[in-house]
């Protein structure tokens, strides 16, 4: 069988028998425990209290909390967006280089994670330095953020690539992982707002310090437990030899490479782009009584009084939920998408292990995009409406949430498996470029529709043409980005078939 296994490759890739020998791995079969899952699972949970933060709250805080006008806002996003991403190739070339006794990419979790910690918190505070004076300060401290966020988070997400070569375990640990990644979600588009305004007593610019300090806290704990639990198995062999240049002409050559590069940028256009505009659609665009009508229908609004009134009575006077209604409606919406991604996800692993990931995300990507759009059609007074959407688009796009990243991982055994050199990092360097590119296109997307569209920072009435950007950025922009996603990757090779015959062949070979 082995022998038929290198002929095949050698027939079909044009590879020497000796060059098919150039690369021995550690045996690669061995099942993950769900501890390591849960403590991989945890680095993407601290990342995601900030990520998720940047992702849906940046643009809000530097308009409406830090008072930078729209325009800079979207150049300062963009611009700093551009020099992370940039960065993540550089730091791809030196994780696939690092070589320590603990593997080439744990480490780096291990030493970025206080800085990532004190950078989140520098990113977030409010300091008195003028107009000029609070542009470079913004400039300063979002560029050190983004770049230790690239030292950190890529070589994290090349380890899912080297815990394992099984592409099932694969689908697993994607799963457990985004589960972690939900749960963060959870946390910052349900209830940053509401922890905000308790944590600073109304002010918000107090409540985003405290708050940030406190996601610091609990992130760099996280992140030594995913150090700490974690094993590198697939490891290149000592002799494996190979330039940064031919590196990065194995991915030029790349077709699959390519095709998810560009889906992961429009993918993480759409989501900064409709992510930051949610806040501002609950403000500006939905109805407020029709909201608090919703509200009270469904029981939340009698339910937060309890809760205030339980918190009174423990003395917990400083933790009552805000009584901001767009504030509490905005919670709920994300809330309710967050626990349907979740659902999604737990059925992620199945489907693409069935039907390929390939099949299963054009579809989900697809329908997720017809979702979206729907948005467009509901009046302002339509609150129930916006929320039976959101929950169906939540547990449509959960389904596609792991299979992004298991895409990548199968995309680096396809370059391993073609040019017979494994570049882990650099492959997973280059999609984290295009995810930097994406949040940073669709961050400056919003920031620059903010301004394009005459949108005036806590201005109660603002002007129609505002407000129709604001439902356009949530509905009409990102569904069509989606669907121009699902028919990029039907150019995407790697199907179930292929799938199962690259693991087949890689275990092989390393096997010999």
């Amino acid at each position: 069988m082995i022998y038929r296994s290198k002929i095949f490759f050698n027939q079909h890739m044009g590879i020497s028998r000796k060059k098919s020998a150039s690369i021995l791995m550690s045996d690669t079969s061995e099942k993950l425990s769900v501890l390591e899952k849960i403590g991989y699972g945890l680095g993407d949970f601290a990342a995601n209290l900030i990520f998720q933060t940047l992702l849906t709250f940046l643009a809000f805080f530097y308009t409406d909390v830090y008072k930078i006008p729209a325009g800079t806002a979207s150049i300062i996003i963009f611009i700093g967006g551009f020099v992370g991403a940039f960065f993540n190739i550089i730091m791809g070339v030196i994780a696939d280089r690092t070589h320590t006794r603990w593997g080439k990419f744990r480490p780096w979790i291990l030493w970025t994670a206080l800085p990532f910690g004190i950078g989140a918190v520098l990113s977030f505070l409010t300091p008195n330095f003028g107009e000029n004076g609070k542009i470079i300060y913004t400039l300063l401290t979002y560029f050190f953020l983004v770049i230790i966020y690239s030292a950190n988070n890529l070589p994290y997400v090349a380890l899912s690539g080297v815990l394992t070569g099984d592409m099932k375990e694969r689908n697993s640990l994607s799963s457990y992982r985004f589960v972690a990644v939900m749960v963060a979600q959870f946390i910052i588009q349900s209830l940053l707002l509401p922890l905000v305004l308790i944590l600073g007593h109304g002010d918000k610019a107090i409540g985003f310090k405290n708050t940030m300090i406190l996601f610091a806290v609990i992130g760099v704990i996280c992140f030594l437990i995913t150090f700490f639990t974690t094993k590198e198995r697939i490891i290149p062999a000592k002799h494996q030899k190979s330039s940064v240049r031919q590196d990065f002409i194995d991915l030029s050559k790349n077709g699959p490479w390519l095709v998810m590069l560009l889906v992961t940028i429009l993918v993480f256009v759409t989501l900064s782009l409709k992510g930051g505009m949610y806040v501002f659609y609950f403000k500006y665009y939905l109805d407020p009584v029709a909201q608090t009508v919703f509200l009270n229908d469904i029981g939340f609004t009698a339910f937060i009084h309890d809760l205030n009134n339980s918190l009174r009575a423990m003395g917990l006077v400083d933790f009552q939920w805000p009584g901001d209604v767009p504030t509490s409606a905005f919670s709920l919406f994300n809330a309710g998408g967050i626990l349907f991604m979740i659902f999604g996800i737990l059925f992620s692993k199945s489907l693409a292990d069935v039907f390929g990931k390939r099949n299963i995300y054009i579809t989900f990507i697809f329908l997720s995009a017809l979702s979206l759009l729907l948005f467009n059609f509901y009046s302002r007074t339509a609150i129930a409406m916006v929320f039976l959407t959101q929950l169906a688009h939540g547990f449509i796009y959960g389904v596609t949430i792991p299979l992004l990243w298991a895409m990548i991982a199968d995309v680096a055994d396809y370059s391993e498996w073609k040019n017979n050199r494994r570049a882990t990092a650099t492959v997973f360097s280059a999609m984290i470029f295009g995810l930097k590119i994406g949040i940073s296109i669709g961050g400056a997307l919003g920031a620059a529709f903010l301004s394009k569209y005459g949108y005036v920072a806590e201005e109660v009435n603002q002007v129609p043409a505002a407000v129709e950007g604001i439902k356009l950025c949530v509905s009409i922009y990102p569904g069509f980005i989606f669907i121009i996603s699902a028919v990029l990757l039907c150019f995407y090779v790697i199907d179930r078939n292929m799938e199962i015959g690259i693991e087949k062949d890689l275990k092989e070979r390393r096997g010999n």
